[in-house]
């Protein structure tokens, strides 16, 4: 059972005197950022979803190779950096800090390989005619809802890869202790998870049927 001690003597949670909502200011933070933020991504894939039902002209803008076939890339690359990020913040928990290091770095690794791959989706999407107002499939909405939810994600995943560059050169340096590494991992995991909505409600649920044109 978990005690706490008081003046030598061993006592209970369970004895009163301890906050069980007990935590760090910095994670608290962090937490009602991504409640936030987590509000701001479900109204603008609401707002998407009520305008693909709604449309009778929803393009279907995406074959399956080559772009199914790279945002499923994208999305293990993504969800690889998610499981290497747990290892980094098991490894600063137990204060082993090269390893921890080294786990961090490769979580960048796999936000930056992400980053790449949406960046040149984009500009294949736009050499096919995709704009903000405009496509030459269907409703011109489609090119604002997608620009704006997988844009804002993406400067979600830049964000964090700058944060965890940061965070790894100052907890090597000693600035920083091991739990901001675990503070940014929440915000690396939250970044993930939206990935895991935007990509099936996005891309999955608007293939091109097979040998056709958009």
């Amino acid at each position: 059972m978990s005690t706490i001690e008081a003046d030598g003597v061993g006592t209970s949670v369970w004895d009163g005197g301890v906050s069980p909502f007990g935590i760090p200011s910095k994670k608290l933070s962090m937490w009602l950022f991504i409640i936030s933020d987590a509000l701001t991504f479900t109204a603008l894939l609401m707002a998407y979803s009520y305008l693909r039902v709604s449309s009778k002209d929803w393009p279907m803008a995406f074959h399956f190779y080559p772009s199914i076939v790279v945002s499923t890339v994208m999305t293990l690359f993504l969800l690889t950096s998610s499981i290497t990020m747990v290892f980094a913040v098991s490894a600063a928990q137990q204060g082993r800090m090269a390893a921890s290091f080294k786990w961090i770095w490769a979580t960048v690794g796999g936000g930056v390989a992400f980053l790449l791959l949406h960046a040149n989706e984009w500009r294949t999407l736009i050499d096919e005619g995709l704009r903000t107002n405009s496509n030459p499939w269907g409703n011109p909405l489609f090119g604002a809802t997608f620009f704006t939810i997988t844009g804002l994600h993406m400067l979600h995943v830049t964000i964090g890869v700058v944060a965890l560059i940061v965070i790894s050169l100052g907890y090597k340096s000693g600035k920083y202790p091991a739990d901001y590494v675990e503070i940014t991992g929440l915000y690396w995991h939250f970044v993930d998870l939206v990935w895991m909505f935007v990509f099936p409600l996005i891309y999955l649920l608007s293939v091109a049927p097979s040998g056709a044109a958009h």
